[in-house]
């Protein structure tokens, strides 16, 4: 469980096709504290940890399954690429944004970018089934990120950046066409389940 509050900026060193994809990401986090087994979100997948070092620079390996391959935007991960990072939730942490699974729902597509002041304001084109679960003041997590959504327009909405996310997320440089993992908040999708049964 995650509240989609980045907390590292880390980079793909390595990627490799070990069976499953296997993948070595460089990170700020003190790798000591780190137990073989945990879980860290990379761009809002939540992956585990099967190895970790700390030579030349900290860093740690996941491994990851075809299925989720075809449901989030790793299949575009490659050395250098950097990543949103957060450490899962722990008993009597602050949740300063949302219940965050880390169960990607799909990729979103950004259609716009405009600044906007110091912010930055973005359009997504959201895949059409999950269309129904955005609303505007409600919730979503893009590659990992807690977010506020500010308007919606079919299958396309609204996100505003301020200056903060830009430079504590890979926010900053965000462009036109860019694939992005969406999760869509979880109360969300129980109102609709349940609204199918009135």
């Amino acid at each position: 469980m995650f509240t989609g509050i980045v907390t590292d900026i880390g980079e793909v060193v390595s990627v490799e096709q070990q069976g499953d994809l296997r993948a070595r990401i460089a990170t700020g986090y003190d790798v000591s504290g780190i137990d073989i087994g945990a879980s860290i979100a990379a761009d809002g997948v939540c992956l585990t940890v099967i190895a970790k070092g700390s030579a030349p620079r900290n860093w740690y390996e996941v491994q990851i399954s075809a299925e989720t391959v075809s449901k989030t935007n790793i299949a575009g991960w490659q050395p250098g690429s950097r990543i949103n990072l957060e450490r899962a939730l722990k008993v009597g942490d602050e949740l300063g944004g949302h219940i965050v699974s880390g169960h990607v729902d799909g990729v979103a597509v950004v259609e716009r970018v405009v600044p906007e002041g110091g912010s930055l304001r973005v359009t997504f084109r959201a895949p059409e089934a999950l269309a129904r679960f955005i609303a505007p003041k409600g919730s979503v997590a893009l590659n990992g990120t807690s977010l506020t959504v500010n308007e919606v327009e079919g299958a396309s909405f609204g996100i505003n950046f301020i200056p903060h996310t830009q430079a504590a997320t890979t926010w900053g440089s965000v462009a036109v066409g860019d694939r992005v993992n969406l999760e869509v908040d979880t109360m969300a999708r129980y109102v609709a389940r349940l609204r199918e049964w009135d």
